[in-house]
Formats: structure tokens, C-alpha cells, sequence
């Protein structure tokens, strides 16, 4: 497959240059690069883990510059330069996102990293946030959010409503049907859209989870009650297991799943309350059995991304992701901000032929922070000379 005439993701080395870009694109061919960034991006920054020894004054904490990978255009296929590397080439293929509502989360991110690599663009949407969600791309206010390295915009080819706590129409109760904010949607049940999938498209070749909530995920968990920790499990985890079950008869043969989890399904996160720490533990349990089930039946993988926190408006309800962030760049092995497109990226590999014996995996997207077992910035090991990174 000659490099120069092939669109696709290409990955390789390219020399350091000065940008501002945080976009990925949807184009004819992309390369990873390293670009120094000196503007701080807030917007994209995660971590994993809380202090162990005492909260963090994040208004005593120095600004931090930081080297930022991103994807850069590279089209080769009309620029008729030969590109060295391993192609990502999604062209062909059709994926559907479920849990999109606005352009600054994960989900987005992952959208546009197969985007890039040519896949078409599906989206499952919240069914009370579909107004607003529609609105602003037909509006222009995500076109910022949308543009290409190679200057267009990603295009979304549709939007379904979703809400995936409901597998059919018989599970929904009557005081949601009448709620205003499900009033002018419709079969928008899992089993609903992925039949409306069906009709429309026929068949999808990848699926992403991008779903969670978790009601009361600011209450200890010895405080959760029944009705809170079920729901946050319904929502967060059970719903993979549902959108799996009713698309995988039309998801093609070699296709590929991918859900997002978080750390505090295997460590201690001090206020990642409510029951979604239990329900990360089960999502990442299932993405293992659902591997083998699908594998066997259907010869789909099934991963999952274990990302650190980000900025994101979904985020900012748990109420201390800036500590979060400030203890990630602190304590992890990567001292540099966490990118929303970096799991995107890492979606767009994990949904390519080159991750086509990887399945059943948990994969850790958060500067390696899941690896550290003390946070370095306790007074604990201030006789220690712990390295840091000079650049910061």
C-alpha cells in the first residue's frame, strides 16, 4: 500500500515546531508529532489519584508549560509526499459514539480521531441535551471545535436520540414518556436506535461507550443508598453490556468496541463516590468476558480506555477535578497535560487492523499516573531527590 497515495493515520517521528493547534482532523492522511505549545491548554488536563498526605492549594501552584503531542495533517495523497509509517486507515468503516453532548469530552475527542482516520461519524445523544447539542453544531458554535488540520470540519452524518438506562420502550416509565424534556424524540430506547442504525446504515464497524453518571457521586460509598449505587451502575456500566447486546448483530466481523473507564475502579479515589468506582470495576470485568462472548460469537474485540480525568463540563460535576489535575501533574511519571485527542488517538489505534489481536485490555491514557503507588509530592519523601521535569 503505497504511503503516498493512501489517506489514513500515519504514524511517525517529524521534527518539533512551534504551534498552537490542539485539533485532530478528518482527512487523507496524519501524522503524530511532538509541537511545543507555550500557551496553557485548561480545557484538556486529567490525572488519577489524590494526595495521600494533605489537599492541594491549587492557587499556590505555579503555572506549568508543557510539550503537547497532537496530530498533525499530512496529506499525502494530494501532496503526492511519500510518508513513512504504519498506516490507521479507517476509510469504509462507520462508527457510532453513544454519549456526545457537547465538543469538549472524550467522546468528541474519540469522534474525531476516527474521523481522521476516514471513518464515518454516527452519534448517540442524551435525549434532553439533543436540543441544545443540534442546535449548536447547526449553528456554527462548534465549528472551532470541528476543523481539520487540513481546514474543513468534521461532519457528523447523524444524530440519534439516546438514552441508554432503557433497553426497550416496555422499561421506560410513564413519568419520563410525559416529561418535557423527552417531548419530540422518539425511539430513542437502545434497542431503538440500533434498529433505526440498521434501516439507515445497514451495518457499523465500531461502537463506543461514552456514557456515565452516577447520581450521587459525591456521597462516600458507605453513604450511597440502593437506589443511587444501582443507578450509577445502570448508567455507567450495564449500558455497555446493552448497547453491545443489541448492535453487535450488525456490527461487521473484525469490528471493534471501546468503552471509557477511570483508575478508581482499582484504587482509592477519596470522593469518586456514589457506587461509580464499583461501576468502573464492573465495566472493566465485563470488557473481559464480553471480549471472549463477542470474539467467539461475532469475531468482534471489545476495550476498554482507562483515561485520567479531564476538564470537561461532565467532569466539573464531581466537584474536584482542578485538584485532580494539579495532582497528576505533579505525581505522574509524564509531567505534561493530559489531552482530551490523546485517547482519541488511542481509540482510533485500538479501532484499527493494527490492534486486531488486542482485545479483552484496559488501557491506561493518563501520563502513567495508574503506576504510581505514593504521590511524590507528599513531605514524606522530601529527603528523597525525585526527579522532575526541568522543562516545567
Amino acid at each position: 500500500m503505497a504511503a503516498n497515495t493512501n489517506p489514513g493515520l500515519q504514524i511517525r517521528a517529524t521534527e518539533q515546531c512551534i504551534s498552537a493547534s490542539c485539533n485532530i482532523s478528518n482527512l487523507s492522511s496524519i501524522s503524530f508529532s511532538f509541537e511545543r505549545k507555550r500557551k496553557s491548554c485548561t480545557d484538556f488536563r486529567g490525572s488519577s489519584y489524590i494526595s495521600l498526605s494533605k489537599p492541594i492549594d491549587s492557587s499556590k501552584l505555579a503555572p506549568i508549560k508543557f510539550e503537547k503531542m497532537v496530530t498533525k495533517a499530512m496529506s499525502g495523497a494530494r501532496e503526492q509526499v511519500p510518508v513513512s509509517g504504519l498506516p490507521i486507515d479507517l476509510r469504509g468503516k462507520r462508527a457510532f459514539i453513544a454519549g456526545i453532548a457537547d465538543d469538549n469530552g472524550y467522546g468528541w475527542a474519540i469522534a474525531k480521531s476516527l474521523a481522521a482516520a476516514g471513518a464515518e461519524i454516527l452519534v448517540g445523544t442524551w435525549v434532553p441535551a439533543l436540543n441544545i447539542f443540534e442546535t449548536s453544531l447547526r449553528r456554527g458554535k462548534f465549528d472551532d471545535s470541528r476543523v481539520l488540520p487540513d481546514g474543513s470540519l468534521m461532519e457528523i452524518t447523524k444524530v440519534y436520540p439516546l438514552d441508554a438506562v432503557f433497553d426497550s420502550p416496555e422499561d421506560v416509565p410513564e413519568d419520563v414518556k410525559t416529561n418535557k424534556r423527552y417531548a419530540g424524540s422518539s425511539k430513542w430506547t437502545v434497542k431503538e436506535v440500533a434498529e433505526c442504525v440498521k434501516q439507515d446504515f445497514g451495518t457499523i464497524d465500531i461502537l463506543v461507550h461514552s456514557l456515565a453518571n452516577g447520581p450521587e457521586v459525591s456521597k462516600p460509598l458507605s453513604e450511597t443508598s440502593r437506589k443511587g449505587y444501582l443507578a450509577a451502575v445502570s448508567a455507567s456500566s450495564y449500558s455497555f453490556i446493552s448497547l453491545l447486546r443489541h448492535f453487535l448483530p450488525i456490527i461487521n466481523p473484525g469490528g471493534a468496541t471501546i468503552s471509557l473507564t477511570y483508575v478508581a475502579s482499582e484504587r482509592i479515589i477519596p470522593g469518586y463516590g456514589g457506587g461509580m468506582s464499583s461501576a468502573k470495576a464492573a465495566l472493566e470485568s465485563d470488557t473481559r468476558v464480553l471480549a471472549f462472548e463477542a470474539g467467539r460469537k461475532h469475531k468482534v474485540r471489545v476495550n476498554t480506555i482507562s483515561a485520567g480525568p479531564l476538564g470537561s463540563r461532565a467532569a466539573k460535576a464531581i466537584g474536584f477535578i482542578d485538584m485532580m489535575i494539579n495532582y497528576s501533574l505533579e505525581n505522574a511519571p509524564l509531567q505534561k497535560e493530559l489531552y482530551a485527542e490523546e485517547v482519541g488517538n488511542t481509540a482510533a489505534f485500538l479501532a484499527s487492523p493494527l490492534a486486531s489481536a488486542i482485545t479483552g485490555a484496559t488501557v491506561y491514557v493518563d501520563n502513567g499516573l495508574n503506576a504510581m503507588g505514593v504521590g511524590v509530592d507528599s513531605p514524606a519523601f522530601s529527603g528523597l531527590n525525585i526527579p522532575t521535569d526541568n522543562k516545567s
